[in-house]
């Protein structure tokens, strides 16, 4: 199973948070209490946030953090590059792939593919979107078998 890990999971809703007040400088406590994550778990997602410019930081006593960008130019793709680098689905899939099967494969293209989708996808949706308590939640769909019509999903921001 593909899936993202648990603290890119709790970054998201850090900047989620951050997203809702994003010219606010935040304590790492104070993200904490309002998300319910241990500060010293907001505190680790914040400095490598604040490396890969999602975040901005401001030292002194009255110092924290804020979002370095507005929440509408912050994209999915971005927050996970930043917390599990790049997506690669496949060893292929990355610009340093190091796959000793590549010069006799025939379904790296097809991966290759299949991740660049993905990475559009993720380009796609922006900060300002996933923070938005707008947003309908989208129906559960069967991930094996036969495909769901997604025509219904491609507006999940109407009501």
């Amino acid at each position: 199973m593909l899936r993202m890990s648990r603290l890119t999971d709790y970054g998201t809703v850090v900047l989620a948070c951050m997203a809702r007040n994003p010219d606010t400088l935040y304590s790492a406590p104070d993200v904490a209490s309002l998300v319910g994550l241990a500060p010293t778990t907001v505190s680790k997602l914040l400095k490598v946030m604040a490396r890969a410019g999602l975040v901005s930081s401001v030292r002194g006593a009255q110092g924290g953090y804020v979002l370095a960008r507005d929440p509408g130019s912050i994209t999915a793709a971005q927050i996970i590059d930043a917390l599990e680098g790049p997506v690669a689905l496949t060893e292929c899939s990355t610009d340093d792939g190091q796959c000793e099967f590549e010069k006799v494969c025939n379904v790296g293209g097809a991966w290759q593919k299949i991740n660049v989708t993905i990475r559009r996808a993720l380009e796609d949706i922006t900060l300002e979107q996933l923070q938005s308590p707008g947003l309908r939640p989208l129906p559960r769909i069967a991930l094996k078998g036969t495909l769901p019509d997604t025509s219904k999903l491609h507006n999940f921001t109407e009501n």
